[in-house]
């Protein structure tokens, strides 16, 4: 039995999570706890979400748990066409 394929596909995930390591330094658990939260936005990537305020498909959602040592990652997504971005990364000190 092949499992259903993924209604999303993500784009340039894995890019803006090597410039927050580069930038930012976390830790071998946070950065692996973030990329796994990334990874499964292609299950559902509103879960936990919030849309900003005046931009149709801008979304903010903080990765659960990531927050370390007052550190908060936040991915940020766009979606169209069934394809959710990583459009910035960040965090909080």
């Amino acid at each position: 039995m092949n499992p259903e394929p993924s209604p999303w596909r993500l784009k340039e995930f894995i890019e803006h999570i090597d410039i927050w390591i580069g930038l930012e330094k976390p830790d071998v658990d946070l950065r692996i706890h973030v990329l796994a939260w990334a990874m499964r936005r292609d299950e559902n990537p509103y879960q936990g979400a919030r849309r900003e305020s005046g931009f149709p498909n801008l979304w903010f959602a903080p990765v659960p748990q990531s927050n370390r040592n007052g550190q908060i990652v936040i991915c940020i997504t766009k979606s169209s066409s069934r394809c959710v971005r990583c459009a910035a990364r960040g965090s909080a000190r």
